[in-house]
């Protein structure tokens, strides 16, 4: 992918008389695309390594939609796991506009899934069977809202006149804040947070409200995915906005908030579909995800507020334990391959060409 000049701000004296290790509870990971079949096999290890249970996108083809297909696709990632490697999914449902409340409410009692995901219909990959119009899915909601089970918002309209740096924001207003509104007890994640304004949002209606963070968008704005020429690997949906929303995302992660915590959207895709005339959108980013993030807090002067974002909000919000494991973070470069092998073939890894400051210790 070539080196990107991804942290302007991490300056010599900013990162002085910090310290060189940190020991954490073992964090969890909100936000994660798996896929299925060799894809699974073959990035499923690089979570596992860092996280201890993760939060899987039920976006596959055909969508995960009911509870047999939730109960098959975990057996599928438990049976993918590296021997000796513990992780937990965390299983969600497809919401589409035929969802059943009585299956939401069979499968969050039977513990099969621990959220519901809302895609708006086309809004990104493997969409297209998402949710038409609110209204739809407004028994399902109430059912959701009775039982305590949270919904987790790809907060993005798919109206082809809006602008894409804009459709977070038109989201924000005509979707998620009359949602809020209407049901006012509803525990709601917004997914992979982008601008100050929704930022601002989600505090406004914590503590029901969370939002999650990526590491990319901590650290790319929109001008890196034409740096030096187009980028493919950088990305995403929501595609990365302007440098003072980047800077707010590391404002938020970084202040010891509550309704903040970590969900890489990890989002592998093989070299081809990305590097396309019409490329997919996603950043993988599991491998490096923990050194990003790390680096981050570092550079900000907020290693204090680690712990927090990684390892305990999510488990907070969720109504879950923190691990009682631990791992620790150390201060040396390291690099991390720069791909992938699936079958044939190879997913890119986000900063997987780069030295790295921070990596995992032993």
């Amino acid at each position: 992918m070539g080196v990107v000049e991804l942290f302007p701000e991490a300056a010599a004296d900013k990162a002085a008389a910090k310290p060189d290790r940190l020991v954490i509870r073992r964090p969890d990971d909100w936000h994660i695309h798996l896929r299925d079949g060799a894809m699974l096999r073959a990035v499923l290890p690089y979570t596992a390594a860092q996280f201890a249970r993760g939060i899987i996108m039920p976006n596959l083809v055909p969508p995960v939609t009911n509870v047999d297909a939730a109960s098959a696709y975990r057996a599928r990632i438990l049976a993918a796991l590296p021997d000796g490697v513990p992780f937990t999914p965390l299983m969600t449902c497809y919401l589409t506009d035929a969802t059943s409340p009585d299956e939401i409410e069979r499968g969050f009692a039977e513990r099969v899934w621990i959220a519901a995901k809302l895609y708006p219909a086309g809004a990104t990959t493997n969409s297209h069977a998402g949710v038409t119009d609110l209204a739809k899915i407004a028994p399902v909601l109430e059912r959701m809202e009775r039982i305590g089970m949270p919904l987790l918002i790809h907060g993005e309209v798919t109206d082809p006149e809006v602008d894409i740096f804009d459709r977070e924001a038109v989201f924000m207003e005509q979707k998620l804040l009359p949602l809020l509104a209407r049901h006012q007890g509803l525990k709601v994640t917004v997914e992979h947070a982008t601008t100050a304004e929704i930022l601002d949002v989600v505090r406004a209606h914590a503590p029901r409200v969370a939002a999650t963070i990526t590491p990319h968008h901590l650290v790319i704005n929109r001008t890196h995915i034409f740096q030096g020429g187009l980028r493919p690997h950088l990305y995403c949906l929501p595609v990365a906005k302007r440098e003072r929303h980047r800077l707010a995302l590391r404002k938020a992660a970084t202040s010891g908030e509550d309704c903040f915590f970590l969900g890489t959207d990890t989002a592998p895709h093989v070299r081809g579909a990305k590097e396309a005339s019409c490329g997919c959108a996603g950043v993988f980013c599991g491998p490096t995800a923990l050194q990003t993030y790390v680096q981050v807090f570092h550079e900000e002067g907020a290693l204090e507020n680690f712990e927090a974002f990684a390892s305990l909000n999510g488990p907070r919000f969720h109504g879950l334990e923190p691990n009682a494991d631990t791992v620790t973070l150390e201060r040396r470069e390291n690099r991390v391959a720069e791909s992938v092998a699936v079958d044939e073939t190879a997913v890119v890894v986000f900063r997987g060409d780069e030295t790295l400051p921070w990596g995992i210790g032993g």
